[in-house]
């Protein structure tokens, strides 16, 4: 199977966005897929909370604004505008929240899977 990307440009501005509600505020999504590979730009609205805790593994980036990426573990990892985080699937059960909202640049993919 070819997953070979050729140079392109994302404009962002023409990307709709999807709506997915939290247990409390609302994400707004914009979605690039390719073959195993998934770029979305991501806006948690103030008060967001996740409705469910993710095993996915992400390459996350934060564009602007704050937010917390709690653990199912207990850990709490508190990110802001210039900071990223990254997870393999699998590895760190998780999921956000946003007090005062944020805009997140966020990849995953076939490449971020688990081997163990």
């Amino acid at each position: 199977m070819n997953n070979n990307i050729p140079f392109q440009t994302i404009d962002w501005a023409v990307i709709p966005k999807t709506v997915h509600p939290g247990e409390s505020g609302t994400a707004w999504w914009q979605t690039i897929q390719f073959p195993g590979l998934r770029i979305r730009i991501v806006e948690y609205s103030p008060g967001y909370l996740a409705d469910h805790w993710c095993k996915k593994g992400h390459i996350v980036h934060c564009l602007r604004g704050a937010f917390v990426s709690v653990l199912q573990s207990g850990e709490n990892f508190e990110l802001s505008e210039g900071m990223s985080y990254v997870v393999t699937d699998d590895l760190s059960t998780h999921r956000s929240v946003s007090a005062t909202g944020v805009k997140l640049l966020i990849i995953d993919g076939d490449f971020l899977k688990s081997s163990v």
